[in-house]
């Protein structure tokens, strides 16, 4: 199987089994989409940065690897300093005190940020929509744990510690060339980091 085509299973994978799980559930007063909405962001907000991460590994980028932890780590090492200190209230009506900035969104948006800040908008878009995704499972699921300024707080802590850590990709392209003529032959090899 194609590396390249892994994740995209690995993330059919989870989708069903969170499919499943929501499909089980007392729907009480809430609508089976809602559940199947929070299930989905529980979901992505692990697959968007593990598959950060995977794709520096099967880049065998292994500086982006490292660049990617770091993101990563700042990113939820912030995200809790913010949710102990600033001790927003949930908006849901629950007596807890960590809502500002949102740990899933935080979590996909820095996933998503890294794979378009490494490798591109060609790939980052995709990964863009699935983090804004997540954003609104956060929102929009049946307990509504967070509102916009926690999810606009999270996507921003996310996108901002990956905007430190990390450099775009550069593609080395390996280009030979041959030229013949009568009296001459001339062979030239040139590599581009471009």
């Amino acid at each position: 199987m194609n590396r390249r085509v892994l994740p995209f299973f690995v993330f059919l994978y989870f989708l069903g089994v969170t499919f499943a799980h929501s499909q089980d559930g007392n729907a009480g007063t809430h609508e089976r989409w809602e559940y199947v909405l929070e299930d989905t962001g529980d979901v992505l907000q692990i697959a968007l940065p593990l598959s950060a991460g995977l794709a520096t590994i099967f880049q065998k980028d292994y500086e982006g690897t490292k660049q990617m932890a770091f993101s990563y780590a700042s990113t939820m090492a912030i995200t809790y300093a913010l949710k102990y200190t600033t001790k927003r209230q949930r908006p849901e009506g629950r007596n807890t005190y960590d809502s500002f900035p949102s740990g899933h969104t935080s979590s996909a948006f820095s996933g998503a940020s890294f794979i378009q800040r490494r490798y591109g908008w060609k790939y980052g878009k995709y990964a863009y929509i699935l983090a804004a995704l997540v954003g609104v499972s956060r929102m929009e699921g049946p307990d509504g744990y967070h509102d916009i300024w926690d999810v606009l707080g999270g996507a921003a802590v996310g996108i901002g510690s990956t905007y430190i850590f990390t450099k775009p990709y550069k593609y080395q392209k390996i280009e030979v060339g041959f030229s013949a003529r009568k009296d001459m032959k001339l062979l030239s090899v040139r590599w581009n980091l471009n």
